[in-house]
């Protein structure tokens, strides 16, 4: 899956010229030196205690700390759902608030990073079933809809459909007709990308829509799959990425 603050960069406190010598200007008085109970927001100190946005570039520090903790809380389960793939379960995130806050303002640092020169997305598509975890909460932060995609006949009125191969055949997405309007920009995500054929599947939905792939995002990616060969838009991977089967 940090609004910026409407207060000043300093408090306004002008020197009083016509001040006697006997009334000493206070040193906090002054821009110079604001007054202990409104200290300046330009600072990244105080910017963070008073919840303002910090620093540009603060924000690689934040992202890559976030990250460490996110990757430091998932589980591994070797062999699962087959002999040589280390399976990384995600869902302790989501049983804990901080860090289930975490990964959505991971997320959201990243989205800007990665796609903001190209504005921010329409529509945030998630995957069935774990893109629901946290695609719709990204899309609210990003001021986005959301659309899901659906395995066949999960969604009612008209759809559009597309089939994608798994390994041991293939199987079907759709789209809600009229999710996504032409033209719109729009952000495919899910948990993990491994052979593609889903997150593919997904993106063909949304061009039949007539919308715009800004690009793909996900939370693990397993590289020796070449998953995003298969993928018509840039791709973002959140956490570290496996880059080979484990010894089965």
């Amino acid at each position: 899956m940090s609004a910026p603050s409407d207060l000043p960069a300093h408090s306004a406190h002008p020197l009083n010229t016509t001040t006697s010598a006997h009334t000493p200007v206070k040193p906090d008085a002054t821009t110079a030196h604001p007054p202990p109970g409104k200290p300046d927001p330009t600072l990244e100190s105080n910017a963070t205690q008073r919840g303002l946005a910090a620093p540009h570039a603060s924000a690689a520090a934040e992202l890559a700390r976030l990250k460490i903790n996110l990757k430091a809380s998932l589980r591994q389960f070797p062999d699962f759902p087959e002999p040589g793939i280390l399976f990384e379960d995600i869902l302790p995130i989501f049983a804990d608030a901080a860090l289930h806050e975490g990964l959505l303002r991971a997320l959201e640092l990243a989205v800007t990073k990665e796609f903001g020169a190209a504005g921010k997305p329409d529509v945030v598509v998630g995957l069935d079933a774990r893109g629901f975890l946290f695609g719709p909460s990204l899309a609210l932060r990003l001021g986005a809809a959301f659309v899901p995609v659906r395995k066949r006949g999960k969604l009612p009125g008209p759809c559009e459909t597309a089939e994608y191969m798994k390994e041991y055949g293939s199987d079907f997405f759709q789209m809600q007709g009229d999710a996504v309007k032409k033209g719109q920009k729009v952000l495919v995500v899910d948990d993990i990308i491994a052979t593609g054929g889903s997150a593919a599947a997904a993106g063909s939905l949304v061009k039949k829509l007539g919308g715009t792939i800004m690009g793909y995002v996900f939370i693990l990616e397993l590289d020796f799959l070449k998953g995003r060969d298969k993928l018509d838009a840039p791709v973002y991977t959140l956490l570290a990425s496996q880059e080979e089967k484990t010894e089965s």
